[in-house]
């Protein structure tokens, strides 16, 4: 039997969730799901909710906030796949429900989507800093950057003289600091609110955590570790020899 949530939302509360969906707060008592592709149970937060719109067509609910009737899939790519290839939405939703091969790849962009206002979000929040030289500050400075932010076509010889300044603060530690490349320069433009951004930091504050919960939720759908106890010289520019 596939597990679904079919309870209505009540004043914004869908089934099984409380009114803050995946952004609720600790000490909240939130009931675990049901992969319908895996049956694997796990808690909401590594799962993606789908619901059935009026058309019939299979919508990602990435908050799990929409109301209606849900059915919920382990937040991977090929998870979701197996779903669309296997048809087995209209068995969750008891009903005709259309899912295009497309679906990963709209899951990916609002997953994208997600982080660029989570950075936009932490940028208001006074959590990130822009620029070569505000970085370098950062991460030489207290409490120091808590993770790197590249735009995809930064340059290796950037990445690297970045790489040095933390290796310099950090030693061979500088492998627990994330890399967040998975951002156009475009799209953190719009993020910051400004122009040609190829390199920023987060640093220590309110907004940290959900932008770097939302990068780790969007690395884990793409199948991309997200985990940052081995260095990946080609993310992070390599390290010159000079540094050491």
């Amino acid at each position: 039997m596939v597990e679904v949530d079919t309870t209505p939302p009540e004043d914004g509360q869908d089934a099984g969730l409380d009114p803050g969906g995946l952004d609720s707060g600790p000490g909240r008592r939130v009931p675990q799901r049901t992969c319908i592709v895996t049956r694997v149970v796990q808690p909401p937060e590594a799962m993606i909710r789908f619901v059935r719109g009026p058309d019939g067509a299979v919508v990602p609910d990435l908050r799990a906030k929409l109301p209606g009737r849900g059915a919920w899939i382990s937040a991977k790519r090929d998870a979701v796949a197996t779903a669309v290839r296997k048809n087995l939405f209209p068995r969750a939703f008891k009903g005709p429900a259309q899912a295009g091969p497309d679906l990963p790849d709209r899951i990916v962009t609002g997953l994208r989507e997600d982080l660029r206002q989570a950075i936009a979000m932490a940028n208001k929040a006074g959590c990130v800093v822009a620029g070569f030289s505000k970085v370098e500050a950062a991460i030489g400075g207290q409490p120091g950057a808590v993770a790197l932010i590249h735009a995809a076509e930064a340059s290796p010889d950037g990445r690297r003289k970045i790489a040095s300044a933390l290796y310099r603060r950090h030693g061979e530690a500088m492998s627990r600091i994330p890399i967040i490349d998975d951002l156009s320069e475009d799209e953190l433009d719009m993020a910051l609110g400004r122009d040609h951004v190829v390199h920023a930091a987060l640093v220590a504050g309110a907004g940290a955590a959900g932008c770097l919960s939302r990068w780790r939720r969007l690395r884990s759908f793409e199948g991309a570790a997200a985990a940052t106890e081995e260095p990946d010289p080609a993310r992070i520019g390599g390290i010159d020899e000079a540094s050491r």
